[in-house]
């Protein structure tokens, strides 16, 4: 992506023309985040298929392999945003931890505040010059809002197990600096002064996963992010090469296509 943010309405003529022409799955160099206020549209990410149930927030990071179906009644917004953008996003921290991030949505909240900000956003992006700084303050605050309305457990700072939530961030902070290390749940739980099975008790309560998958999925997190850097910078140096500066090739015509 050219511009550190763009967004699209999905409006009718959107929605029908990506049925018509479906994409195929497909991996980007920046975040995207669907907002989808109507309908039922499959998705699937890392070959994973889901029939979205609406309104939900569906947050995809930098580097995964997703594909976005609509159907008839489809409709909300689309956002692609380079992550220096908004780089503490929360939706992107959990993303290393969780296959699917998706996020159910208040409808009120889809219908007022939500459309409204997306909207203003909208309306930057046509304004020449762009205002990136504005729309980075819009967006900044569109994430915060969506991450507080959220009704994931973990992310409801007022929920009943408010104590298992904070002892499993802590151990999501503990794991950051540690995951490339060869280092099981018992590790982990004595740095929290705990039995590795009370932590995986917490862990399967507040994510539904045990200590260990969450380890491996920020390690293939990891190596995602590495092969989406790295084919980056082959397509980067393919598109650079010049054949006439190297001498091995000198002296040779080559026939562009077509």
């Amino acid at each position: 992506m050219d511009v550190p943010f763009k967004i699209v309405k999905l409006t009718k003529e959107v929605t029908d023309s990506l049925i018509i022409d479906p994409k195929s799955p497909h991996r980007h160099d920046h975040e995207e985040l669907l907002i989808i206020t109507h309908g039922k549209p499959k998705h699937s990410l890392d070959f994973t298929n889901n029939e979205l149930q609406s309104p939900v927030i569906v947050y995809v990071a930098q580097g995964k392999v997703h594909n976005f179906i609509p159907d008839a009644d489809t409709s909300g917004w689309v956002i692609w945003y380079k992550n220096e953008l908004v780089p503490q996003s929360r939706f992107n921290f959990y993303s290393n931890f969780l296959d699917q991030v998706n996020y159910p949505l208040s409808e009120d909240y889809c219908s007022t505040t939500l459309n409204m900000l997306c909207e203003i956003m909208l309306k930057e992006c046509l304004t020449i010059p762009v205002n990136f700084l504005g729309i980075k303050h819009l967006l900044s605050a569109l994430l915060s809002k969506l991450e507080t309305d959220s009704k994931k457990e973990y992310l409801d700072n007022q929920a009943s197990n408010h104590s298992q939530l904070v002892t499993f961030n802590n151990f999501l902070k503990i794991l950051e600096y540690n995951f490339i290390r060869p280092e099981g749940a018992d590790f982990y739980a004595e740095k929290l002064n705990m039995s590795s099975r009370n932590l995986n008790l917490i862990s399967q309560s507040v994510f539904g996963k045990s200590i260990t998958e969450i380890i491996e999925t920020r390690k293939l997190s990891k190596r995602e992010t590495c092969c989406s850097i790295q084919e980056r910078r082959f397509q980067r140096s393919a598109t650079n090469w010049d054949t006439t500066r190297n001498p091995i090739l000198q002296g040779f015509s080559i026939r562009k296509p077509g």
